[in-house]
């Protein structure tokens, strides 16, 4: 009897486990189908949605071409700005395509010419007055082509700097604008990159690494800002340097010594004050400079230096400009409203942003332009009560 109901109970086990391995069979099998028909869907969606985009932004190409009579070649050069269309064909298909509403697609279009839309733009400070300018510059270039911009941030180190750099060599990006960090400069690195992606230098430069560059009369400005401190009675003009590692800085640094030559002023290094580590390092070189050397005037190279210098007047009770008179380069938008307000040296910051874009976008679209071209805006030099003469 014992041995009847062994057998019984062993071929009810192997039959329940024939029905359990069945059912975990045949739900394998159907996820097996659900999955990879899911995916055969979604990729076919994919395909489809390609496939329409791309006749989205051809039909609409040959609809302006039809209304124009051009052809849709012509038509596409004329929308991307190309050189090979004169001015009057890009009005009349710029004007027909805001008359039919026509919306370029530039997702399709990136994906038909393996570009990513996109460009770089690498600065050592975004809180920077000047750099906000020259992004905004950037910007309304980039934007007027459906480009994106990508904005770095270096804090004034150039090890930032370099991975940065490196990390876009990846596609990210269809080319690069970038002002240097005051570090010193890789310059084998900068040439890698430059060989590999378009590479436009801007504000902060260095002469000896080859590309465009799109900077200001550094020398002329400081010359002349030297030459209006002695016009207004110093007769003990001192310097703030910074930026010296870069052609920027050396010639600012260049126009303050030669326009001290021209008027017969003694070559005394004392009176040049190199930059420090912080703003604190920075407040106390300068009150050193101000207590031991009695400047009556200051030329300022960057306006990160101009406002601890009135905290230094004012700790030491000296008046602005009756003691000391100051100057500064600086697109510092509260210069006006300072107590007293100061001179400044403003830099076209938007326009040189602006300019850089610009010969981005003629690199792109592969039209003239010089390899080793340096481009030259003119500063302007903004008088105010800081350096006014006494009466």
């Amino acid at each position: 009897m014992a041995l009847k109901t062994r057998f019984f109970v062993t071929f009810k086990l192997q039959d329940y486990l024939k029905v359990k391995i069945l059912e975990i069979a045949f739900i394998n099998l159907v996820v097996f189908i659900y999955v990879n028909v899911y995916g055969i869907i979604v990729y076919y969606t994919l395909i489809n949605q390609y496939i329409i985009l791309i006749k989205m932004g051809a039909v609409n190409i040959k609809k302006l071409a039809f209304e124009l009579n051009l052809s849709a070649a012509t038509v596409s050069r004329a929308l991307r700005d190309s050189h090979e269309i004169s001015r009057e064909t890009k009005i009349r298909v710029h004007e027909m395509a805001k008359k039919l509403n026509y919306e370029p697609n530039p997702f399709a279009s990136s994906l038909r010419k393996q570009k990513s839309k996109t460009i770089a733009v690498i600065v050592p400070e975004i809180a920077n007055n000047f750099f906000s300018l020259a992004i905004n510059g950037i910007e309304e270039v980039a934007r007027e082509r459906d480009y994106h911009v990508l904005i770095y941030q270096t804090h004034e180190s150039s090890e930032i700097e370099a991975s940065f750099l490196m990390r876009l060599l990846s596609g990210r990006v269809d080319g690069i604008l970038i002002s240097l960090a005051c570090e010193n400069v890789d310059k084998e690195q900068l040439k890698k990159i430059s060989d590999q992606l378009p590479v436009v230098f801007f504000d902060r430069v260095h002469d000896d690494i080859e590309g465009v560059k799109i900077t200001t009369d550094d020398y002329e400005s400081a010359y002349n800002a030297v030459q209006h401190l002695i016009e207004n009675g110093c007769k003990k003009i001192g310097y703030l340097l910074a930026l010296n590692t870069l052609s920027t800085g050396k010639n600012r640094l260049r126009g303050y010594l030669d326009a001290l030559k021209d008027n017969a002023f003694p070559d005394d290094k004392e009176l040049i004050m190199e930059s420090g580590a912080n703003g604190d390092e920075n407040y106390s070189l300068i009150k050193k400079l101000i207590t031991e050397q009695k400047p009556d005037g200051i030329l300022s190279s960057i306006e990160e230096l101009a406002m601890p210098c009135y905290y230094a007047c004012k700790e030491l009770q000296l008046n602005i400009p009756n003691d000391l008179k100051l100057i500064s380069f600086s697109n510092l938008a509260h210069a006006e409203l300072l107590n007293p307000s100061l001179t400044t040296i403003n830099q076209p910051a938007f326009e040189i942003g602006m300019e850089a874009a610009g010969i981005l976008f003629k690199i792109f679209n592969k039209r003239w332009y010089e390899p080793n071209e340096t481009i030259i805006l003119k500063s302007n030099l903004i008088k105010r009560e800081s350096t006014r003469g006494s009466f």
